[in-house]
C-alpha cells in the first residue's frame, strides 16, 4: 500500500492541475484575508483568522473533487486499474494507498497557509493578540473537513470513468454534505428535528471544532463520515465487472 501512496503522491505532484489547484487555493485564501474590503483583516481591525476558515470549506467543494476526480476514474478509462486490481493488493489497500496519497495533497495545501496565522500574530497591535487555541482548532476541523471531501471526491472518481462527471459528482456531495443538512432543517418547524437534521451536517461540527474545543462527538462524526464514504468506495470496487 505504501507503494501505492508513493506513486499517488508523485502522481499528483507532476500534474500540473494539483499545482494550479492548490496556487488557485492560496490565491483566494490570500485575497479574502488580506485585500477584499469585507473579509479583511486589514479593514476587520481585528487579530483572527475567521474569513480563512469561513471562506476556506467552500474553496475546498472544488478544489478537493478537482484534485481526486482522476484518481480512479481516468485508471479505468484508460485501462490501467485491471493491472492494479491483479496485483498482490486487496481493493482495501487500493482505496486507502489512494486516499492517504489525496489526504497528504490536501496537507501540503494548508501548511503554506500557516504563513498567515505568523503574519497576524506578528503584526497585531499587541504582538501575539490570536486566539491561538481557535486557529488551532479550526485547523484541525479544516484538515478533517479535507479528510472527508477526500473520501467524497475518491467516491465520485470510483462511480465513473469521466472525470468532468466525477468532479461534479464530488462537487454536490461535497456541497450537500456540508450545508445541505443545514437548509433541510429550515423547511421545518419543529426545533428538536430542526437540530437533529442539523447535526447530521459537517457546519455544525465544523463550526464546534473551530471554536477550539475538540469534542469527541465532532471527532467520531468526521472519522464515521470518512469511513462510510470509503467503504461505499471499497464497495463499488469489489462490485465491478470486468
Amino acid at each position: 500500500m505504501f507503494t501505492l501512496f508513493k506513486k499517488e503522491v508523485n502522481g499528483f505532484l507532476s500534474s500540473l492541475v494539483a499545482y494550479i489547484t492548490i496556487g488557485i487555493f492560496l490565491l483566494v485564501m490570500g485575497l479574502f484575508l488580506w485585500v477584499f474590503p469585507e473579509s479583511s483583516i486589514l479593514e476587520y481591525g481585528y487579530a483572527g483568522l475567521d474569513s480563512l476558515f469561513n471562506t476556506a470549506p467552500y474553496i475546498f467543494m472544488f478544489m478537493i473533487p478537482a484534485l481526486t476526480m482522476r484518481t480512479l476514474s481516468e485508471e479505468r478509462k484508460e485501462g490501467t486499474f485491471e493491472l492494479l486490481a491483479t496485483s498482490p493488493l486487496t481493493d482495501w489497500q487500493i482505496v486507502l494507498g489512494k486516499y492517504f496519497a489525496a489526504l497528504a495533497i490536501v496537507l501540503f495545501a494548508l501548511i503554506p497557509t500557516l504563513v498567515y496565522y505568523f503574519t497576524v500574530y506578528e503584526l497585531g497591535l499587541t504582538r501575539g493578540n490570536i486566539d491561538t487555541g481557535a486557529v488551532i482548532g479550526s485547523y484541525i476541523g479544516l484538515f478533517l473537513l479535507g479528510g472527508v471531501f477526500a473520501a467524497i471526491g475518491i467516491f465520485a472518481s470510483s462511480i465513473t470513468k469521466n472525470q468532468i462527471i466525477a468532479f461534479a459528482i464530488g462537487v454536490f456531495l461535497c456541497f450537500f454534505t456540508f450545508s445541505g443538512f443545514d437548509s433541510l432543517s429550515t423547511l421545518l418547524t419543529f426545533s428538536s428535528v430542526d437540530a437533529f437534521i442539523s447535526s447530521l451536517g459537517i457546519n455544525e461540527h465544523y463550526q464546534s471544532i473551530s471554536r477550539g474545543v475538540l469534542d469527541t462527538r465532532d471527532l467520531i462524526y468526521f472519522l464515521s463520515l470518512i469511513s462510510l464514504f470509503l467503504v461505499f468506495t471499497k464497495t463499488v470496487l469489489g462490485g465491478r465487472k470486468w
